[in-house]
């Protein structure tokens, strides 16, 4: 495994650990039990993947060849899952406002890392010159888990309603771009990633949102 290699594993288990965290904890609040909060968490952790190497032809997709992260990111749920059936205290009360920003951190997180691997594997498969291909793969990477996350949960997607959710993928997929020209791809998925965690974190701190139509009640 060359240095490269190593530096998109280490971040896809990243990316998988806290998009599972998430999709485990969205299960929770939803009161399902231990198998539906795996289902959400391996949804969450490897449905962008999915969707991403589908796109770009690549079969079987990579989480069914390789089920190291289906693997992490049930284990990853289900030590979730007993932490806070063990302390459910967590889950309301003085300690909710504390459990939505871990909640926030991992989304952040996870959205950044996988739009940074999106656009990465689409490079690696040849697509380097096609920018809308790119952009595209890489938003759906970061997205796409979270979409299905959230339909499986009978929740309207939290991209289309919150804190321009996809938008700071787009701009992270785009800065991914800009970078890998004169810096690497190492240089631009650390980049790329950074920047959408960081436009996550002030979207929700400021509440920008995009604009909408209030229907009448």
């Amino acid at each position: 495994m060359d240095y490269q290699h190593l530096i998109t594993f280490i971040m896809e288990m990243l990316g998988t650990i806290a998009f599972a965290s998430s999709g485990a904890m969205t299960a929770v609040e939803k009161n399902m039990d231990i198998f539906g909060v795996s289902v959400l968490g391996v949804v969450t952790a490897t449905g962008g993947g999915l969707i991403r190497d589908l796109v770009l032809g690549i079969t079987p997709p990579g989480m069914f060849r390789d089920p190291v992260y289906a693997l992490a990111a049930i284990v990853t749920s289900c030590c979730l899952f007993w932490i806070l059936y063990a302390k459910k205290e967590w889950l309301s009360g003085a300690f909710r406002t504390t459990y939505d920003k871990i909640m926030l951190a991992f989304d952040a997180v996870g959205l950044g890392i996988f739009t940074a691997v999106g656009i990465s594997t689409a490079v690696q498969n040849g697509y380097r010159d096609n920018l809308f291909l790119l952009v595209f793969v890489g938003t759906i990477t970061g997205v796409g888990g979270g979409i299905l996350r959230d339909v499986l949960a009978g929740e309207t997607p939290y991209i289309f309603v919150k804190h321009v959710y996809a938008c700071a993928s787009i701009a992270g997929a785009l800065f991914y771009i800009l970078l890998q020209e004169g810096f690497g791809q190492v240089t631009a998925m650390f980049g790329a990633s950074a920047l959408v965690i960081l436009l996550r974190f002030l979207a929700a701190h400021y509440k920008w949102n995009l604009p909408r139509l209030k229907g009448s009640d």
